[in-house]
């Protein structure tokens, strides 16, 4: 009987914090999060579109952008990328596969005052130059890798 108490007791605080949690505004709706998702960016099939998407249009070869990634990639499914980018008031980070059937990989938000920082890991099915767009100050920049890849890992 004390068991079951117990039990009851358990379910009855974990759903009052539950209720609590959500109408407090603690827990957002995935709608929420979709709203800032650059769908034509994701869904584009040219690097040309997704850097449209972006809104970059034309954006400036920089040396202020590091991109750190291996000469060759053992394993398309699995490429560590890390990007530095040493402008002043970067925004955001994109990084884009040239040969990938969607060339826009991944798009982070940098937050005012944060170091421009950003490391992942990426698919690529094919040997491709890798593309860092860095929007700061409402301007694009952008630097590129070649990272060879001996196994492909979209498809």
């Amino acid at each position: 009987m004390d068991r079951m108490r117990r039990r009851f007791l358990n379910a009855g605080g974990s759903m009052s914090v539950l209720a609590l949690s959500s109408f407090l505004g603690l827990f957002e709706s995935r709608q929420g999060w979709a709203a800032d998702w650059n769908k034509a960016g994701f869904e584009s099939k040219a690097m040309s579109e997704a850097v449209k998407a972006l809104g970059a249009g034309n954006p400036v070869e920089s040396r202020d952008i590091v991109i750190a990634a291996p000469d060759i990639a053992e394993n398309g499914a699995v490429v560590p990328v890390a990007v530095t980018s040493k402008i002043a008031n970067t925004q955001q980070i994109s990084i884009i596969s040239e040969k990938n059937p969607r060339p826009l990989l991944a798009t982070f938000d940098v937050s005012s005052g944060s170091e421009g920082y950003i490391s992942t890991r990426i698919k690529m099915g094919e040997t491709s130059n890798v593309w860092a767009v860095v929007k700061a100050d409402g301007k694009f920049y952008s630097a590129k890798k070649e990272v060879k890849v001996t196994v492909g890992g979209c498809g």
